[in-house]
């Protein structure tokens, strides 16, 4: 059986794991991040690796190489982490060092996103003639769309839905991106706002909306009503096939997707409700990252 290490790198966490060809996660190991200086957050990452191997009995020569998902654009051809919002990597030349650090030849390396997509694609196993998008509500919200067995790239920067501008409440009915309005943190700011409890956080409001108190009902009513909006663009403008969500805010939470169907309903006409069917939640879900930067050392795409 073949393996590669697949690594999901992040502002808080890198996550590392042993993937097989087949996307099974035979070891997943963790480090924290240090994004205070450059050559420390790689160090973090080499120490993510090893610590993987380590408790794997593996050794270098036993893997077909490394794949690693990075936050932000990257130069896939070159190997270069160009720009990210949480890292200290502007034009880092990260395959190159994986390379050098480990002595393996072949080194992938994709945006965290688009990573995380490609697992979700193989995991939802989605005809050659489909489009497929995943959406991730985190962070940050984003998206990723794998047309006919491609990623949809555009110049660079497709798949940017927390950039949709939205018709947000709390911004007095003006127009906000969805990611400022409702991605994780701004769930918990809300709440702060609304509820005047400076020690509410984003889990918090799940936990009460679960426990049935109501005050907690329109802050996730106010929050899917601003997903919805963004799906709507990507339904009118893809009409795609499948989409699966992730990131922890959802993948925590998957009751919200009966929400998000029942919205979603109200804004579209009949021809494009086929989508309604072919909404899930990852089963993956946290280490879809990993796998999909293991995969992608097997095939490109």
């Amino acid at each position: 059986m073949k393996k590669a290490i697949g690594i999901d790198i992040g502002g808080t966490k890198i996550a590392a794991g042993i993937i097989s060809e087949t996307g099974e996660l035979l070891q997943r190991a963790e480090a924290k991040s240090d994004p205070s200086d450059k050559e420390k957050m790689f160090t973090r990452v080499v120490e993510a690796v090893q610590k993987v191997l380590r408790d794997s009995s593996l050794s270098v020569a036993d893997l077909e190489g490394i794949g690693a998902g990075v936050p932000g654009k990257v130069d896939r051809e070159q190997g270069i982490a160009v720009f990210q919002n949480n890292l200290p990597w502007a034009q880092f030349p990260i395959a190159a060092r994986l390379r050098e650090q480990f002595g393996i030849k072949r080194i992938t390396i994709d945006n965290d996103v688009y990573m995380a997509a490609f697992a979700e694609w193989k995991a939802a196993e989605a005809k050659p003639d489909e489009t497929f998008v995943y959406f991730t509500i985190s962070t940050g919200i984003s998206c990723s769309i794998i047309h006919q067995g491609q990623f949809f790239r555009g110049a660079g920067f497709a798949g940017e839905a927390g950039l949709i501008p939205i018709l947000s409440k709390a911004a007095g009915n003006m127009l906000e991106r969805l990611e400022k309005a409702s991605a994780g943190p701004a769930i918990g700011a809300l709440a702060r706002k609304k509820l005047q409890s400076p020690d509410l956080t984003t889990k918090d409001v799940f936990e009460q909306y679960l426990a049935g108190i109501p005050e907690y009902r329109s802050i996730i009513d106010e929050v899917t009503d601003n997903w919805v909006q963004g799906l709507y663009a990507i339904s009118c403008l893809l009409d795609p096939h499948k989409l699966v969500f992730g990131g922890s805010v959802i993948a925590n939470n998957p009751f919200l997707l009966d929400l998000i169907k029942e919205k979603l309903k109200a804004y579209q006409i009949p021809e494009q409700q086929h989508l309604l069917n072919n909404l899930s939640v990852s089963t993956i879900k946290q280490n879809n990252g990993v796998v999909g930067a293991g995969l992608r050392v097997f095939e490109e795409i």
